[in-house]
């Protein structure tokens, strides 16, 4: 069926690479756009159980089509420009933290057979890609002309620095057990013995702490901190250019969570269901315990953020690194 669709399109006068780029990339962002309606209403009836509440019922069964009406709602809701907003940086900020949350759902193999999986530096590509969101959220702080936003904008900033060198150091724990920054070896690594977890559990830890800092989730959600600073970066969207940031912030959580179920639950391997299940089962795991986290614990402020990060999960995880070096490398 696909190749009868990339056919006709190609009969268009788009040509065979014109017709397999589009027709990729309206796959990707169907997925990515159920992955969001999907996300948005688990985490409403997760929160809902916890607190023994009901969460959406009456769209759909039970709420499921709720998050459908949301979308459409801000379908139809006017974009307002904020007057003395940097025009260019205010429109570019929603574009820019989008297209490379896009860019890296293509990138992530889901069982091994996509030629990215080969590529020999796979893991450094990814984990470029996912801090370029960081880029983008200032932009829309600064831009905004709002001092909630830029606030929430410096905050960003700051987080995502301390919190990416211990998610860092942790992938980097994992690369030198598996001696490859591909991700296909990295896997075929945990195909020969356990999955990383086991060998690396303090670097599992720090890896999934600094993921749910890196996506701005509770309790690491400070640059939106509606208690504080009304929505943080986004206070001066509305309509579909706030919808944006949330659509990269839910793809970032699948992304980063794919990641970590390859490095560290070993990928796509799994017995009788196909590979590309077995990743995307492992990574909403992941996703389900950070909606869990959320509504569990409370939001930390800002200098305990930062002093957890850099006197705590730093520390660790450099002497995690060392000491996986020292074991690797036989003591030399």
């Amino acid at each position: 069926m696909l190749g009868g669709a990339r056919d006709w399109l190609a009969g268009l006068g788009l040509g065979e690479f014109g017709a397999t780029v589009l027709l990729g990339v309206a796959l990707i962002m169907g997925y990515l756009t159920f992955n969001v309606l999907f996300l948005i209403w688990l985490e409403r009836k997760v929160s809902a159980h916890i607190q023994r509440r009901y969460g959406p019922m009456e769209v759909g069964p039970h709420g499921s089509l709720q998050t459908v009406a949301d979308m459409l709602k801000l379908l139809g809701k006017q974009m307002l420009t904020p007057v003395a907003a940097d025009m260019f940086v205010y429109l570019l900020a929603p574009v820019l933290v989008f297209v490379p949350t896009l860019c890296l759902a293509s990138l992530i193999p889901l069982s091994g057979a996509e030629a990215f999986a080969d590529q020999p530096y796979g893991l450094v590509v990814l984990i470029a890609l996912s801090g370029i969101s960081v880029l983008a959220i200032f932009m829309a702080g600064w831009a905004s002309n709002n001092k909630y936003a830029v606030l929430g904008g410096m905050r960003s900033v700051s987080q995502v620095i301390a919190y990416e060198i211990p998610t860092l150091l942790a992938a980097l724990s994992v690369v030198m057990i598996a001696q490859s920054l591909n991700l296909r070896e990295i896997v075929a690594a945990q195909a020969r013995g356990v999955p990383f977890a086991l060998l690396q559990p303090v670097a599992a830890v720090l890896y999934f702490i600094g993921i749910t800092a890196e996506t701005n989730r509770a309790p690491f959600d400070i640059p939106e901190a509606e208690s504080e600073l009304v929505g943080g970066f986004h206070t001066e969207y509305s309509g579909m250019r706030f919808a944006m940031f949330f659509f990269a912030e839910y793809t970032n959580m699948l992304v980063l969570a794919a990641i970590g179920a390859t490095l560290f639950l070993g990928g796509w391997l799994g017995p009788w269901l196909p590979g590309p299940v077995w990743l995307l089962l492992k990574a909403y795991a992941i996703i389900f315990v950070m909606i869990w986290m959320r509504w569990t614990f409370p939001r930390l402020r800002f200098d305990q953020l930062m002093t957890f990060a850099w006197k705590l999960l730093i520390p660790v995880a450099l002497v995690n690194f060392i000491i996986t070096a020292f074991v690797v490398g036989g003591g030399r």
